[in-house]
């Protein structure tokens, strides 16, 4: 099975070593030279896009993560069984699908009739990822992905919570994507706005995906074109 490893944390990141480690090791990377978290569904069609081949198995683009898509598709030319993007240091749930870099990657891949798969890892604040373990589940969570039917224009969106050390492996939980919006709040300095909304505080609708990663266990969502 040939697959495409990308982000959008970028390309020497540490969540696409722990995705490539959750693959074991088959993956081609294409994947940013630079982070472009938050970037959405942006591409580059104004500048020359700079290509850094590092190995056979590695390209570094000057682009965004849909860049990256586009170029090993349409460029490079390989020709996976799956796009896979990730493993992001940050949580993707509810409308931070339409923000994500992470899941537009994916997005890209399904517009060309290539099956994709984001997968994410929530923070909680001073602590720190344990890649290794996410790199587990995440090799848990393909397993079992990438054996269902792969329907026509639908992905897979997933996020891994943040756990305490020692704590039980999370179920694994197949759920909607939660319909709230981001906090939106803001801090007056002079003339100027300063975002402070609360990422942990944000609404969720019970049982979608911000209620299931924020109660520990991990979200699974399907998206749709």
């Amino acid at each position: 099975m040939t697959l495409i490893l990308t982000n959008d944390d970028g390309i020497d990141a540490p969540g696409i070593r722990a995705l490539w480690q959750a693959v074991g090791g088959r993956g081609i990377v294409v994947a940013p030279q630079q982070p472009h978290s938050g970037c959405s569904h942006q591409v580059t069609s104004d500048r020359l896009i700079h290509i850094q081949r590092r190995s056979d198995q590695e390209f570094a683009i000057a682009g965004t993560p849909a860049d990256c898509t586009r170029i090993a598709l349409h460029h490079l030319n390989f020709k996976p069984e799956f796009v896979l993007s990730g493993i992001n240091a940050g949580g993707n749930l509810g409308a931070d699908v339409y923000l994500s870099g992470t899941v537009a990657a994916v997005r890209e891949a399904v517009l060309h009739r290539i099956p994709g798969i984001a997968v994410s890892h929530f923070i909680r604040r001073g602590m720190a990822i344990d890649w290794q373990l996410a790199a587990r589940w995440t090799a848990q969570v393909l397993d079992k992905l990438m054996q269902q039917p792969v329907e026509p224009g639908a992905f897979w969106n997933v996020n891994l919570p943040h756990l305490e050390p020692g704590s039980p492996d999370p179920e694994i939980v197949v759920c909607p994507l939660c319909t709230q919006p981001l906090p939106a709040a803001y801090q007056v300095e002079g003339e100027y706005l300063r975002y402070v909304g609360e990422y942990p505080k944000r609404a969720r609708d019970p049982g979608a995906d911000v209620d299931v990663c924020f109660s520990g266990k991990i979200a699974i969502t399907q998206l749709r074109l």
